[in-house]
């Protein structure tokens, strides 16, 4: 069976990491139907957020559609819902637009996004695939792949599964495997002339390393690094060589970063630190990751985005999380590393350079 226009339907959260995870499962599409078109629907609880303008640029995607069902902003924890009928209405009106002959739910849990997909398929005549996850809930697909559970059980993988393989659960339907595809990005074209504006800044001759501290918001504190241990694997790097440092963030995690080199202390002959935060939209920052020969990151969305641009990636966690970790060569995974650690992650990493 081949398919020209394939919809596939994604829910739950916005973050950058999150949502970019799903390009494996888009490479294997596009690998198995090259001719096929990828149009993304995901059902977003509010407007606005940051992801949607730089997810509609990736290069694997024909389209992105976000559908919001609440209203208001993600700052109103009681906003309301968006009526099923409004959605519907929204869902059956895209169908009609994009007309695909192959609608996927990725989602393994709720009713809302069997719902859309049974809407979308049914509109236009297309097949659909979800999966099966609790009794009765395949009868909304034409295909049903196993539950969550009994794929892990198939593959030999634990639970939880890395976030990346639960979208191959439904590919398993269509019979497709991950066979460890990564994560994948490019260098927006916001991206590359950013970079050339920043590279003029760029003291010559040196090493570039990319620092993502981040954790700005409340509920991703507890995932930030100590200030003090980023400040002395930072010195340690010093040793190898001199560098420029290269520090990203959103505005309001601009105070993180000065924090970091008032604390490293500035010394110029040493370090060029560059503070870049609330300076790049998400599509600049892959300019600004490209420019890197490490990237060094907490777990937060340009840590993913690194990794998915194949950059030498050391990501520090706080907590040991296998769920959020990448298994590729060029990515270390480190929980609360000591400097030792990190200097011997950036060896290896740059012995692939």
């Amino acid at each position: 069976m081949t398919y020209q226009r394939i919809l596939m339907v994604k829910s739950h959260s916005m973050g950058v990491g999150d949502v970019l995870r799903s390009s494996a499962a888009w490479r294997v599409l596009k690998d198995k139907w090259p001719q096929a078109e990828l149009h993304l629907l995901f059902l977003s609880k509010h407007a606005g957020y940051p992801t949607e303008d730089f997810i509609r640029q990736h290069h694997l995607l024909a389209s992105a559609t976000f559908l919001t069902i609440r209203e208001g902003t993600p700052a109103d924890p009681d906003a309301k819902r968006v009526p099923l009928t409004v959605t519907k209405q929204e869902v059956i009106a895209l169908s009609q637009q994009l007309q695909p002959d192959l609608v996927i739910d990725f989602e393994a849990s709720g009713i809302r996004s069997s719902l859309v997909t049974r809407w979308a398929a049914k509109a236009v005549g297309a097949k659909s695939v979800g999966i099966a996850q609790f009794f009765g809930r395949g009868l909304f697909y034409d295909l049903s792949a196993p539950s969550v559970k009994d794929y892990a059980r198939a593959q030999g993988l634990k639970l939880p599964m890395d976030y990346t393989e639960r979208d191959f659960v439904a590919l398993a339907a269509l019979g497709l495997k991950r066979d460890k595809t990564p994560i994948e990005l490019q260098v927006s074209q916001d991206g590359i002339a950013y970079a050339q504006t920043l590279k003029k800044q760029l003291l010559p001759g040196r090493r570039v390393i990319g620092l993502n501290i981040g954790c700005g918001t409340i509920d991703a504190y507890p995932r930030r690094p100590p200030i003090d241990k980023v400040v002395h694997a930072l010195r340690a790097i010093v040793n190898e060589g001199h560098f420029v440092c290269l520090l990203t963030g959103a505005p309001f995690e601009k105070s993180i970063n000065q924090k970091f080199i008032n604390t490293f202390g500035v010394n110029s002959a040493a370090v060029q630190f560059i503070d870049c935060a609330g300076q790049t939209s998400l599509t600049e920052l892959t300019g600004l990751i490209s420019l890197c020969e490490l990237f060094i990151s907490s777990d937060s969305g340009p840590y993913h985005m690194s990794v998915a641009l194949k950059k030498p990636t050391i990501a520090w966690f706080m907590f040991d999380e296998p769920a959020a970790y990448h298994p590729y060569g060029w990515c270390r995974c480190l929980v609360q590393p000591s400097v030792e650690q990190v200097k011997e992650a950036v060896t290896e990493l740059a012995s692939q350079l």
